[in-house]
């Protein structure tokens, strides 16, 4: 079997964990939720760092704990990211490096020391003293030496918590790129929703210990039974394509299915495939296209559904043309005054959108 299966079921003191979900053997598979609820437990199963009274852990077949096994952590094929680098400070950052390379059998490496440097902008670092980087730096390197060990599995827990927002957005296009060229499944850990706008590809999300939803980032995302949607910066992430460049105002058009969105102007071939993202704050909502506005982005939608947020504020789930969901956040008393409904088609006016990759 493809993917990643996972089965648990244990009691921690107070605490009772309760799992059950698969994952795709590509790209990012994201465990969300608020803290607390055991989000990190479950990884921790994953790794074999804990034990669950009742497990099964199978990545493509092959089982790491079922009934009557149990693999121990240091023959799992993992990468394992904790939040706090943790990285040896007598040694060099290329020495740090060293150590996940050396975990492996020449026979057995997927990829070398330059080519995980290039990947993460490690070059420039490879002669410092882990003691004089900054955190951002830091995390970098342990991301290096994790992959260094040519893990089947990466799995990274909370690895941009203990980072302040500047590094934070300093080190996500990294995250990006091992998203776009490594071929190594991810399952990250996160509380943080711009973090899964960002990376995740699959998402799964945990409340109390339990599963309550899991699928597409995308569609969960947007889903107004499911927390993400209830956060200030709730937000959509649609699939594209750059379709073309406008010179003159220097902009990027991103097509989708649905229509097309303007993102200031990106050095990107026309063609390549591009994420963007779309928070519910930056949506209104019209009867009709109107062509004397400022606004660049209009596109049909319909209502899938609606929700009171506050006694002031609406949130609204719309489908565009080709299927991907947007969210709206407006006032109550526009829902009343354009008499909003479920099956009700309208346009969804964007002011602002902001490219991923």
């Amino acid at each position: 079997m493809s993917g990643l299966r996972v089965e648990l079921k244990t009691r921690l003191g107070g605490f009772e964990l309760d799992v059950a979900f698969t994952a795709p053997a590509t790209g990012v598979t994201a465990l969300f939720g608020r803290s607390g609820s055991g989000k990190t437990s479950v990884l921790r199963a994953v790794a074999g760092l804990a034990r669950a009274e009742l497990g099964l852990v199978q990545l493509n077949g092959d089982t790491w704990q079922d009934e009557g096994r149990f693999v121990p952590v240091h023959q799992r094929p993992i990468g394992y990211v904790f939040q706090e680098a943790s990285l040896f400070p007598h040694l060099s950052v290329r020495r740090n490096l060293e150590y996940g390379l050396r975990r492996i059998a020449p026979a057995d490496r997927r990829i070398g020391l330059d080519e995980a440097a290039g990947l993460l902008g490690l070059a420039p670092l490879l002669q410092r003293d882990p003691r004089l980087l900054s955190g951002g730096e830091r995390q970098r390197v342990a991301i290096g030496r994790a992959l260094l060990t040519s893990p089947r599995l990466l799995l990274m827990d909370e690895p941009l918590s203990a980072l302040d927002h500047g590094a934070k957005q300093t080190i996500l296009p990294y995250l990006e790129r091992l998203h776009d060229e490594m071929a190594i499944p991810s399952l990250y850990v996160s509380h943080d929703p711009g973090e899964v706008a960002r990376l995740a590809d699959h998402m799964v999300v945990l409340e109390q210990g339990r599963v309550i939803a899991a699928g597409e980032a995308a569609d969960l995302m947007t889903r107004l039974d499911l927390p993400l949607a209830a956060f200030d910066g709730a937000s959509a992430v649609l699939e594209g394509r750059v379709s073309a460049h406008d010179e003159t105002y220097h902009l990027t058009w991103i097509g989708t299915g649905g229509g097309r969105f303007a993102v200031p102007r990106e050095d990107l071939p026309a063609g390549r495939h591009a994420r963007v993202q779309i928070h519910a704050r930056d949506v209104s909502l019209s009867l009709s296209s109107h062509h004397d506005t400022s606004i660049l982005n209009i596109v049909p939608v319909e209502i899938i559904d609606t929700q009171e947020i506050n006694p002031t504020q609406l949130l609204v789930r719309l489908r565009m043309l080709d299927g991907q969901t947007l969210l709206a956040r407006i006032t109550r008393r526009s829902g009343v005054a354009l008499g909003l409904r479920e099956g009700m088609h309208l346009y969804a006016q964007v002011k602002s959108v902001a490219l991923l990759g």
